[in-house]
């Protein structure tokens, strides 16, 4: 859905380049012609007290929730937090004090919380839906702003710079009004950002319905590419999708569900530097090269079997292979259990389908996010699964945590964890739950797999 900031240590690295350059007058940048941003400012190390967790787990529990080893260190439900029912989330650390902040979609707008103390998050406020509460918001964050979409008729994309958070007191009540509301689309299934880049797709999306209207070049519901180097002034870059090779998506031709876009730096030479964007797009994976807006092409197209829904999928850290959630096979009697499902794509012209794991839960798979030799799973009704992928080449998945945010009981049924958010310098996880609100979460990975 969005490209992570960089890890602490690859941050490390890149600053201390700098300063070699500064120290000695030496200059080397990598040549994007005018596709680059301005890098962004080095974030300082997190500011956080210490603090006790909510509950620790402990024989299988912390508090009423299942879990193995993952403490829960808070929680907000989603009365708390004034909504009727939770959905995405992302997370944003302030570059000036390091402190961490959870970015909560709910059906009728985005809640602010800060972490800085993680056991006691304050709840900001929240900024509002557009237009009306929808069951689907999206959110990724660019150059200290973030950028959200809904499937809410007319909603656009709403773009708030996060920084007007610093210093704030814990006001539920409070309201926030976004600095910029891009109208080029109307509502829009889910939110991808590529952040070296800087520019961000709304996918799915529609006319909003208010007098403006797609460019004819959009057709169907596939990738709308904005321009938000200034972020505030978000410029309409293309549209693109591969309606006339995938005929026969559940939504129609071309349809893009959710994708991963980023500056490519794989095992495949042919494409090293150029952006990429690999889409789940409900019935196949499709590789496109979107370096240039004005011809982008399909690279290739990958099939699985048994397919029933392609939702989203991530790349492994060294970009060779895909993980991808189909998130209808289970409920379709396709898959009786849930599976993640591995791509190869060492050869980005040919990419090839590997292999699935089955985690024999009954429940349905949503969201996963890769961050280092872990994919961090929201698996509906089983909550949180931490899956080590560090024998991935070798054919081999492994469940190294959990933590079931949906205590009521797992079942093959829409409901419990939509999301995560794995990528804070701290450790801290942040998830979402549908029903059961904002979880704050603190895995530890050092021991055994379960």
């Amino acid at each position: 859905m969005s490209t992570p900031r960089l890890p602490s240590y690859m941050r490390k690295i890149l600053l201390s380049s700098l300063l070699t350059v500064g120290l000695f007058g030496c200059s080397g940048t990598r040549d994007m012609g005018d596709m680059t941003p301005p890098p962004p400012p080095a974030p300082t190390a997190p500011t956080q007290a210490s603090y006790e967790p909510m509950a620790e787990c402990d024989n299988g529990k912390a508090g009423e929730y299942d879990c193995g080893s993952v403490d829960l260190v808070s929680h907000i439900s989603v009365e708390e937090m004034g909504s009727g029912r939770g959905n995405d989330i992302w997370g944003w650390t302030d570059s000036e004090t390091g402190i961490e902040y959870a970015l909560v979609g709910m059906d009728d707008g985005t809640v602010f919380v800060s972490l800085e103390n993680p056991a006691s998050p304050l709840n900001l406020g929240k900024m509002p839906t557009t237009t009306e509460a929808s069951v689907w918001r999206d959110l990724k964050t660019y150059a200290d702003h973030v950028f959200v979409g809904s499937e809410a008729p007319g909603h656009g994309m709403q773009i708030f710079d996060l920084t007007r958070l610093r210093g704030l007191s814990a006001d539920p009540a409070r309201t926030f009004e976004p600095d910029a509301l891009y109208e080029g689309f109307g509502s829009s299934h889910n939110i991808v950002m590529d952040e070296e880049s800087g520019f961000v797709y709304g996918v799915g999306a529609v006319s909003n319905g208010v007098g403006t209207t797609l460019p004819a070049s959009c057709g169907p519901k596939g990738f709308h590419a904005v321009d938000v180097r200034d972020p505030q002034n978000p410029k309409f870059s293309t549209c693109f999708s591969d309606a006339e090779r995938d005929v026969a998506p559940r939504s129609g031709p071309g349809y893009t569900h959710d994708a991963q876009c980023l500056v490519y730096d794989g095992p495949d030479a042919d494409y090293t530097g150029k952006q990429l964007c690999f889409a789940a797009n409900e019935d196949v994976v499709t590789i496109f090269d979107v370096s240039d807006k004005s011809n982008v092409t399909i690279i290739s197209m990958a099939n699985y079997p048994r397919h029933a829904y392609s939702h989203q999928g991530w790349l492994t850290e060294d970009q060779r292979y895909f993980l991808l959630n189909d998130e209808l096979d289970e409920i379709s009697g396709n898959s009786p259990t849930q599976r993640t499902l591995v791509f190869d794509f060492e050869d980005l012209d040919n990419p090839s389908f590997a292999y699935e794991w089955d985690s024999g839960l009954t429940v349905i798979d949503h969201n996963n996010y890769i961050l280092g030799d872990f994919s961090y799973q929201s698996n509906y009704k089983a909550g949180l699964r931490i899956i080590d992928v560090s024998k991935v080449a070798e054919g081999t998945l492994t469940e190294a945590a959990f933590f079931d945010t949906f205590p009521q009981g797992q079942d093959v049924q829409f409901g419990g964890q939509w999301s995560n958010f794995p990528y804070f310098d701290s450790g801290l996880v942040i998830a979402n739950d549908s029903q059961n609100g904002l979880f704050v979460l603190k895995p530890n990975l050092d021991g055994p797999s379960l």
